[in-house]
């Protein structure tokens, strides 16, 4: 069994040591959550403190370092008491872009899946007058994964690829992340509140 060495309360410190940015940290705590909801969904539910942290922590050198991402969250991560384990899950999620760590394990797999997709689909909620996942559909996330000049940022190779890696259709990959996102999203805003 997979266990953290940090508490989620260290990991959030350490999180926002190297993160102020309200939109970088809201993303981290989406990743956290859907990790969370993953981990229970698929048998790993003792896990589910591992998984989220990960979650976490996954960016945790993209908004000080983005030209050396994955590569310098090892330092960071191992400063902040983070296992190697852990290290290898955060940095696995970069593979063929910024990291030679492969995603093996099935939650390493949906982590390098899920990140690009939650940054897609709460831009897609962000368009609705909800602003919510709450009401999101898979037919709307379908709609604009195909239109290339939207969120251009997420990259559809990566979510395609993770869903291949996990041997899921993408569409079972859109409605689980919606389900995983809508868990977490009146908690986050909870969280986020507090921060303000």
């Amino acid at each position: 069994m997979r266990t953290s060495q940090i508490t989620r309360e260290q990991a959030l410190k350490l999180l926002k040591t190297y993160n102020k940015e309200e939109f970088h940290i809201q993303h981290a705590l989406t990743v956290e959550g859907v990790m969370r909801w993953y981990a229970k969904e698929l048998g790993y539910g003792e896990e589910e403190e591992y998984w989220g942290i990960s979650g976490l922590l996954h960016d945790i050198d993209f908004e000080l370092y983005p030209e050396e991402h994955c590569r310098k969250a090892p330092e960071l991560l191992r400063d902040g008491g983070v296992g190697e384990d852990m290290i290898y899950t955060i940095c696995s999620h970069g593979y063929g872009i910024c990291s030679d760590m492969e995603p093996v394990h099935e939650m390493e797999k949906v982590l390098f899946a899920a990140d690009e997709l939650t940054g897609l689909i709460w831009a897609a909620a962000l368009m609705r007058p909800s602003k919510s996942v709450m009401d999101m559909e898979v037919s709307s996330v379908k709609k604009k994964f195909k239109d290339k000049r939207f969120a251009a940022g997420c990259s559809r190779d990566i979510i395609r690829t993770g869903a291949e890696r996990l041997g899921w259709e993408l569409n079972d990959l859109f409605e689980k992340t919606i389900l995983a996102m809508r868990s977490c999203e009146e908690s986050i805003q909870k969280e986020m509140e507090t921060m303000r």
